[in-house]
């Protein structure tokens, strides 16, 4: 069956705040100052923990989720912070005209955790972003490169077999989609590992992607052990190994979490 997390909000909410607060902000830190006056969105927030040190700064947070359910949780965990104005839930998508008459280089810092291996059409968001952000503003991702063992997400799978199953995601699309069927996989299971194989992005492809929009490095992470890994499997994180992080294609498969922060 899949991690408990994947099911049960409470724990997935206390591990992406657990999360952020040790890992997330301080590195965003590394790149930018964080204080009260900075306005921030995250894209994909799901339920609003990856926000909570920022608000505990005093920082504006906007969360924008196109998940009904997942924005009324938010809505409700982070009660007080929404009560104070602070924190705006929104349920739209960001290519909405009306959202960018709002929010036209509003934001100073955008999060995307865990989300643009969702998100297909990856050079078209990335260089959309450049319109929501102000002059000094900067973008964090945080993803998991495509090659990396568990890189198509086959951790939300049922079955104990295939959910610890390093690199199946990588069997061609017809061979990969009949394992999961014969282990019994639900269609909306199937249906949905078979999107991320569509968008999965690699650490090159991301790179490249940056780049072309315009966009520079301001910092940059690899971790061989994932650092929300400590929260779900009890394992201690770990930076990658210098000489392999550097090493152009090989790097993505033993590379569990990448986070880049990116400027104009």
């Amino acid at each position: 069956m899949s991690l408990i997390q994947h099911s049960n909000a409470d724990i997935r909410y206390q591990q992406q705040v657990d999360n952020s607060i040790n890992y997330v902000l301080p590195f965003i830190e590394g790149a930018m100052p964080v204080t009260p006056d900075i306005r921030i969105m995250e894209i994909g927030c799901g339920e609003g923990g990856v926000l909570i040190p920022f608000l505990e700064k005093g920082c504006h947070c906007v969360g924008v989720d196109l998940s009904d359910d997942k924005i009324e949780l938010g809505k409700k965990y982070l009660k007080k912070y929404v009560d104070a104005g602070n924190m705006q839930f929104i349920n739209k998508n960001i290519y909405d005209v009306d959202f960018l008459g709002e929010f036209k280089h509003s934001f100073d810092l955008i999060i995307l955790k865990d989300a643009i291996e969702h998100i297909p059409d990856q050079a078209r968001i990335i260089g959309y972003l450049k319109n929501l952000l102000t002059p000094r503003g900067q973008v964090y991702f945080g993803f998991p490169p495509w090659y990396m063992p568990h890189g198509g997400h086959q951790q939300t799978c049922q079955s104990k077999v295939l959910n610890v199953m390093p690199y199946i995601h990588l069997l061609p699309n017809p061979l990969y989609k009949g394992v999961l069927r014969a282990f019994g996989e639900p269609q909306s299971v199937i249906t949905e590992l078979m999107e991320i194989k569509d968008t999965g992005i690699s650490i090159e492809r991301f790179e490249r992607i940056v780049k072309e929009q315009g966009y520079r490095i301001t910092r940059k992470q690899f971790y061989l052990i994932n650092p929300i890994y400590k929260y779900k499997f009890g394992l201690k994180p770990r930076t990658q190994w210098g000489p392999l992080a550097k090493l152009p294609f090989i790097r993505n498969f033993f590379t569990t979490c990448v986070y880049y922060m990116i400027a104009e």
